[in-house]
């Protein structure tokens, strides 16, 4: 972290008035910026400090301001539970909570903010606490990033900031980003992807953060989205680049499919967090889309590999950065090895050389590394054939009428499937859409049966978690009497 603060620094110093971020209420210089950095520094006691703020000016400058004053800072997710949101709290141990949520906070934990903050055009409130006895943290921690794992409770990755400092430069050079870029943030900031690749990669090469409220961009909570005002946020800051999970990008096909259109001025668009189809790919850059699918995961900082122009292959999450190492295990598994975090908050200090991702994947004569699956949600059907999830979802999705889709078949004879339609499919437009998906699947794999979501996947729901990725073991639950009724009534397939 001290790279990127002291590349602030220097961009303050040499071009002072060049705008560094800005939202819907506010807009900092880099000057500004710095000073806002160092007095806030100032205004902050605590050790271990939680964020849960929206997307906005203020969360940049504080997070800063922790690194500054060798703080560890904790983002809060912003579509956390109630029940989520205290265990963090309780887990983590801050002695301070700051925050632009004062009501939900002290409804809570039934403590009143204990003093406010005005940062970047913002209130904010500070929650002191009374620290129990914190967990030790790994040696160099200086962010502890909250991921919801494939069980339990949410589990914090504790990253040093030399970790952090490696990512970003790597991801900056991978996107070629230049002190004319534009990034606009369309992901909470608590999420490391988004934290680092929406603020302190544009803040090392100099360039301009928008950082405007989700709300601003049409997000509500983060189950759902409306399109038009996800356009016109998209005219409005002019990005060259953003971020994207599946599901956005998805979103955003649909819409220029129908008819609206994207600036012009973007020119790198990154999605990841959760598999992205080759088909979904390819009809974004059909419509000119210039988007490039990467992969990573919090426990190596963030991204590992990443597709870029010039170094681009549609159906792969590109080739690894130069900071990590990555092979291929016997048993298919992706190992990485190289900025790896530090261990998980109140457990052993991770000492290995590599990491076990828990992804399936293989690299092709090129270098390109192609993710086939997860180890745990892959399964044996009752015919003793293997199915990755995955790929058949992906054939699903690949159709504009269907936005998400979650397969099971473990022990079946035949696979079933739910699925959120889109808005404007029927029943028989989706029927089409799994036909011709059967069409390209062998027959083991094929989807026999499906149900209609009662709404989409989401965080918000418990179906889904931050990074977009799906929770099967939540949808199985809720969905467990019509996921029955589907194997029951398809129990005997003939043409298997």
């Amino acid at each position: 972290m001290r790279r990127i603060l002291q590349r602030v620094a220097d961009h303050a110093r040499r071009r002072g008035t060049q705008t560094a971020l800005v939202d819907d209420r506010t807009e900092l210089d880099y000057a500004t910026l710095q000073q806002a950095i160092v007095t806030v520094a100032d205004a902050l006691d605590g050790k271990r400090v939680a964020l849960l703020l929206d997307n906005c000016c203020a969360w940049a400058v504080v997070d800063l301001a922790l690194a500054q004053r060798e703080a560890v800072c904790v983002p809060i997710p912003l579509f956390f539970t109630d029940d989520q949101l205290l265990h963090l709290i309780g887990d983590a141990d801050p002695d301070l909570v700051v925050s632009d949520q004062p009501a939900r906070l002290q409804a809570l934990t039934g403590r009143a903010a204990a003093s406010q903050l005005e940062v970047a055009g913002r209130t904010l409130f500070l929650f002191r606490r009374s620290s129990r006895d914190a967990s030790e943290l790994p040696p160099d921690t200086c962010k502890i990033t909250y991921t919801s794992g494939t069980t339990g409770q949410p589990k914090g990755v504790c990253l040093s900031g030399h970790a952090i400092a490696q990512v970003t430069l790597a991801l900056s050079h991978a996107a070629d980003a230049g002190a004319t870029d534009r990034s606009l943030s369309l992901l909470p900031l608590s999420t490391l992807l988004e934290n680092i690749g929406g603020v302190y990669a544009p803040l090392l090469s100099g360039s301009r953060a928008a950082l405007p409220s989700l709300a601003t961009c049409g997000f509500s909570g983060s189950s759902s989205v409306k399109p038009d005002l996800l356009i016109a946020a998209l005219h409005r800051y002019a990005p060259t680049a953003t971020i994207l999970v599946p599901q956005l990008l998805k979103l955003l096909v649909e819409s220029v499919s129908a008819g609206a259109r994207l600036p012009g001025t973007l020119r790198f668009m990154a999605v990841g967090g959760a598999p992205c189809t080759a088909a979904l790919i390819g009809r974004a850059r059909n419509l000119g889309f210039p988007v490039y699918e990467g992969y990573g995961l919090s426990e190596a900082a963030s991204v590992v590999s990443l597709n870029r122009p010039g170094g681009d292959r549609v159906g792969s999450v590109g080739r690894p950065l130069p900071h990590v190492r990555v092979r291929i295990a016997d048993d298919g598994e992706i190992m990485v090895a190289g900025e790896l975090f530090g261990g998980y908050l109140g457990s052993e200090p991770f000492t290995r050389i590599e990491w076990p991702t828990g992804d399936l994947g293989r690299f092709d004569a090129d270098g390109y590394l192609h993710v086939v699956g997860r180890k745990k949600t892959a399964f044996a059907t009752a015919f003793g054939r293997n199915v990755a999830p995955e790929w058949v979802e992906g054939e699903l999705t690949s159709s504009a009428a269907i936005m998400q889709a979650v397969v099971f078949g473990e022990g079946r004879a035949s696979n079933v499937a739910v699925i959120v339609p889109h808005p404007a499919a029927d029943r028989s437009l989706i029927d089409h859409a799994v036909a011709a998906a059967n069409a390209r699947l062998p027959d083991y794999a094929r989807v026999r049966a499906w149900c209609p979501a009662e709404a989409a996947f989401s965080a918000a729901n418990g179906l889904a978690r931050g990074s977009g990725s799906l929770d099967r073991e939540a949808i199985a639950r809720h969905y467990t009497t019509a996921l029955e009724a589907l194997h029951a009534a398809h129990a005997h397939p003939v043409d298997l």
